[in-house]
């Protein structure tokens, strides 16, 4: 049993793009496909896919690249498993001053920290990304 699957989402997409891969494939989840979508949405990642192999949930990411670089140069886990990292409205995080993005789980949904503080609700800090 897998103790932290967003850790691996995440794991799996730096090594895809560390190895220049065009996709990468892991078992598929709810939560996973919400912080998929914000990366798409945000221009990170091309596309991403849910799909069924054998009965189970599967979701492909298709990387992105620019002038042959990653579009995405860090991505780090900020809330654990072993210490949860959560925020309200006004101490929701900025990345790179703005630049980058920071995940948030809010009871409205998985979004970026701007949409956040738009919203006027806190939760859970899941990564950042730059």
């Amino acid at each position: 049993m897998m103790t932290d699957p967003i850790a691996d989402m995440l794991t799996r997409v730096r090594n895809g793009l560390s190895a220049q891969k065009v996709a990468v494939e892991m078992p598929g989840s709810r939560v996973k496909s919400a912080i998929a979508k914000v990366l798409k949405d945000e221009g990170y990642i091309k596309d991403f896919d849910q799909s069924e192999r054998e009965g189970k949930p599967l979701l492909t990411v298709a990387l992105k690249y620019y002038q042959g670089q990653p579009v995405i140069r860090k991505l780090k886990r900020e809330s654990k498993p072993g210490l949860r990292v959560y925020a309200n409205s006004g101490d929701l995080p900025t990345v790179l001053g703005g630049l980058g993005v920071a995940i948030i789980s809010t009871s409205k949904g998985i979004m970026t920290d701007r949409q956040a503080r738009q919203a006027g609700v806190g939760g859970e800090v899941l990564c950042s990304v730059s």
